[in-house]
Order: C-alpha cells, then structure tokens, then sequence
C-alpha cells in the first residue's frame, strides 16, 4: 500500500505536482477521489458537455425546408399579382372598411362584456329565477348560428311590424314601424353584441370560479360587502384567467365581422368585394384583406401578452420575459459562443445553451 508520505517523497525526488495540487487549483475538493484519466491535458477537470439533440436538429431543418418550399411558392407565384395587392393596399376604400372593422370590434367587444358580466353575476346568483334566465340566454345564443342570428334581426321587420310601448293589455304611448327602423350597420352591433355577451359571461363567470372562495370567506370575515369584494378583491383576481381568454375572442371577433359583409354593411371585407366585382382580381384584393387582418392580429395579440404580464404580478416568481429581453439574451448567448470560439483558453459565459 501506498502511503500520502510515499507520494511526497516521490514528487519531491521527480519533481512532479502531486495529484492535489491540479484539483485544487481547478475548483474541486482534494479530500474527493479523483481518477487521473478524468483530467484534462492541463490537469484541468472536463468541461460538460450537454447532450446532442440530432433528432431535434434534423425535424427543425425539415420544418425549416418546408417553410421556405412554401414561402417561395408564395412569393414567386404570379397569381397571387403582389403588384395589385401593392397598390391596392393603402386605397381609401380599404381603409375606411378597415376603419368600420376595428369600430364595429370595439363597440362589440365592450358592450358585449357590459352585458356579459351581469350574466355572469346572475349565473352565480343565489336566485333559482335569475341562475335561470341567465343559463337560458346563454343556451339559446350559443347554440344558434351568427349568420341566423343576424339574419333574423335584419328581417326583424316581417316578425314584429310594429313595436309598440304603453301598459300591457292597455292604452298604447308609442308606436314603431320596425321596417326601416334598423338599417344594417345597427343590426350588426345589435346582432354580435348578443351573441358576445354570452360567451363574455361564460368567460367571466370561469374567472370568478378560477378564484379560491377563502379569498370571499376571509373579506366577509373582515366585514367586506359581497359587492365590494367582488369588485376589490375577486374580479382583480380573475383577470388572470379571463384576460387570455377575452383576448381570444377579442381577435375572433375582428374575425368574426367580416360575416356582417352579407348585410351589405361597407366592412373590411365588403369593401374589398365591391373592389374586386369592378376589377375581377379576386386573388389579390382577398391578399389585401388578410394582409390587414393578420397585421391588426399581430398587434392585438402584442397587446394581450403585456395584459397578461400584467395581472401575471405577485402570481409567479420572475414575469414572462417581454420580446426585446428575449432578444437580448439571445445576443448575449450569440457573443459567449462567439467570444469562446475566437478564445478556446476561455470559458464561455452560458455553458449549457440549447
């Protein structure tokens, strides 16, 4: 058996380092065992390694291939006429029936949740008479089709003629031709309006169950009203579940607009139809369509990522990295790899980087 002070001896007479001396000076514990062959040249520990992914990078170079196979058809297919879709893109039609769209979503999305969210109060409610009504509104207007629903309110006029206001079984104050009463563009906010309101309380009510009920329990403890504490205390909470989902339909309601172009109602996409019924370039005019539906999606789902980040405070250690910081630790792995290619004696700063 070998002993420490035979290998002192050794290295004083050989003049070599013992084995302590190059695992110190590397970072690890001289009292760990340690194998020679594991060092490095330099009596260095190895550096790790992390694993190859070859079937990872094989799928997303396939994936890659396919999207520029793809994009090149697009983009060198002379059916598509990019110079119409150019010229026809910033024209004053356009934009005003890009105008009408982004109005017609906006009223239909807030009056939507005016509504939506006593529905949903109402469906929570203690009240058989109110839990009721609430769940037959939201039965009847999610189960029949938009298209019908706004076909039957443009032709309001041949269900009830006249509308009449006064005492039920009485004398009449005022009364109404439905006619010429709602032209299309008002039967479009009417017609998406009811039909959101339904699906809004379905999305508010899961938010408001998505919250924990000792939340309710200890503000009635502390003699909080149930009104202030669902406005205080439960409704901040739920916007964390509602947000994603109301930004879904925010963007299924832009969407969702252009099927008011069968009331005639001059829409991104109704604009762009009476463009191409002139011209017969039917291709590129719809490209100018969902060129602009899918620039306007892009900025509202931006928008919805910061909603989210938002409310995401206090319910997760670190928030979501916003683009431009992702963008930045990107570059700063790209310079460690580069830095420790053009410096192989130095050790990168990100050494685990996939």
């Amino acid at each position: 058996m070998v002993s420490p002070s035979d290998i002192a001896d050794s290295s004083r007479t050989s003049g070599t380092i013992p084995l302590a001396e190059p695992l110190k000076a590397s970072g690890h514990d001289p009292g760990q065992p340690a194998h020679p062959g594991h060092l490095g040249p330099d009596g260095d520990l190895p550096r790790i390694v992390p694993r190859r992914h070859a079937a990872r990078r094989l799928v997303a170079a396939a994936a890659l291939l396919v999207f520029a196979l793809v994009a090149h058809s697009v983009i060198r297919n002379r059916a598509f006429q990019w110079d119409v879709v150019g010229r026809y893109f910033t024209t004053a039609a356009v934009l005003d029936g890009l105008l009408l769209t982004l109005w017609l979503t906006g009223v239909v999305m807030v009056l939507g949740f005016l509504l939506g969210i006593p529905l949903a109060v109402m469906r929570l409610s203690a009240n058989p008479v109110l839990r009721t009504l609430s769940w037959g509104y939201v039965w009847i207007f999610r189960s029949t089709p938009l298209l019908v629903q706004l076909l039957l309110w443009f032709n309001i006029g041949a269900l009830y003629p006249m509308l009449t206001l006064g005492i039920p079984f009485g004398p009449e104050f005022v009364t109404v031709k439905t006619v010429n009463l709602l032209g299309p563009t008002l039967t479009a906010v009417i017609g998406l309006t009811l039909h959101e309101a339904a699906y809004a309380a379905e999305v508010v009510r899961g938010g408001i169950l998505s919250v924990d009920s000792g939340q309710t329990e200890a503000a009635q403890a502390l003699g909080i009203g149930r009104r202030r504490s669902l406005r205080r205390i439960v409704i901040p909470q739920a916007m964390r579940s509602i947000v994603p989902t109301a930004g879904n339909m925010l963007i299924g309601t832009l969407k969702g607009t252009s099927i008011v172009s069968v009331l005639a109602v001059h829409d991104l996409l109704y604009s762009v139809q009476l463009v191409y019924n002139q011209t017969y370039q039917v291709i590129p005019l719809l490209m100018v369509a969902t060129l602009w539906y899918v620039a306007v999606t892009t900025v509202l789902s931006a928008g919805q990522f910061y909603v989210e980040r938002h409310y995401a405070r206090g319910s997760a250690r670190a928030l979501p990295p916003t683009p431009p910081e992702k963008l930045r630790a990107h570059l700063a792995v790209l310079r460690a790899r580069l830095y420790g290619a053009t410096a192989p004696d130095a050790r990168p700063a990100v050494d685990d980087v996939r």
